[in-house]
């Protein structure tokens, strides 16, 4: 199982005196400890550096590893700009964009959002995938596209991506519904479910849709390494508060959540590797930059 590290984006995870630019530094340190991928997420929960931006500064600041968004959010973004922008990434990066997208959440978590971006709240699933399948006609050269939804001519010459038909589309969700379109139409699965058995049920059905067609199977999981189990869930819940405004025991019944010792921390993440998981998308429980690089280290012992 390959993984990799969520970059610490968000103003809820550094204090006073923090630089954001030194995410720039985590980001070589992660790949010089082995790590094959560098994730940043999408959200307007909390001030943060935005996805893109922090992408296309790391294009040109690694050399090997993936680069990939945890997840985007498309509605945020005008369609083609945002062809455009992840094009340009591919590009810089010499063919390392993997593009993991969401429709958002129910709740202040999602619907908000999607007023402030001026987007209907109805038919989002739709939406985002006639989206990403708009990306993907421009990268092939498309000078229209027509969908029930989205239906633009004259489309203007498109950047074209570093790879033929552009980087790798995953889906996030874990609902019946994101099995059967992760599936059918996008080229990797990243969910969070806190139970490996249930990843693997939603895997079974990911895999069924596919019908034989390549899917990822990856795994989204924040991770705390520390001295025992007790401690570590003292840290998350303060960082599950500070990230999103609840407990850790409110957010471990939604997201996967896994601490204690290096030794107890791999074999829960060995758990989800033998429900089919081939790669981990790990969120470090760290409060601020410096917890996060201490983070950053002892996972990378514990891999």
């Amino acid at each position: 199982m390959d993984s990799g590290v969520l970059l610490p984006t968000g103003a809820a995870q550094w204090v006073p005196g923090d630089d954001p630019r030194d995410l720039v530094g985590f980001a070589r340190a992660a790949e010089q400890a082995g790590f094959a991928s560098l994730w940043v997420n999408d959200s307007l929960i909390s001030p943060r550096i935005e996805a893109l931006t922090m992408l296309a500064a790391l294009a040109p600041a690694t050399e090997r590893v993936a680069l990939g968004t945890a997840a985007l959010l498309p509605f945020l973004r005008r369609p083609v700009q945002a062809a455009q922008s992840l094009a340009s990434i591919d590009l810089l990066s010499g063919g390392r964009l993997v593009v993991t997208v969401g429709a958002g959440f129910p709740g202040r978590f999602g619907r908000p959002f999607y007023d402030l971006s001026e987007v209907p709240w109805e038919r989002r699933f739709l939406r985002l995938d006639e989206t990403v399948a708009l990306w993907r006609a421009l990268w092939d050269g498309a000078s229209s596209f027509h969908g029930k939804l989205l239906s633009l001519d004259d489309l203007p010459p498109a950047t074209r991506p570093f790879r033929k038909g552009g980087p790798p589309i995953w889906l996030g969700g874990f609902t019946p519904g994101a099995f059967a379109r992760a599936g059918r139409l996008y080229d990797g699965w990243l969910p969070y479910p806190p139970d490996p058995a249930d990843y693997a049920a939603g895997l079974r059905a990911v895999l069924d849709a596919a019908g034989g067609r390549p899917v990822t199977p990856a795994l989204f999981v924040t991770v705390r390494v520390d001295r025992d189990v007790a401690t570590g869930r003292r840290v998350l819940d303060d960082y599950a508060r500070a990230s999103y405004g609840m407990p850790l025991s409110d957010l471990e019944r939604i997201q996967a959540v896994v601490t204690g010792t290096a030794a107890e921390v791999r074999m829960a993440l060995d758990r989800y590797a033998a429900a089919g998981a081939r790669h981990v998308v790990l969120r470090l429980g760290g409060l601020d930059l410096r917890d996060q690089r201490e983070q950053l280290e002892r996972v990378a012992g514990a891999l």
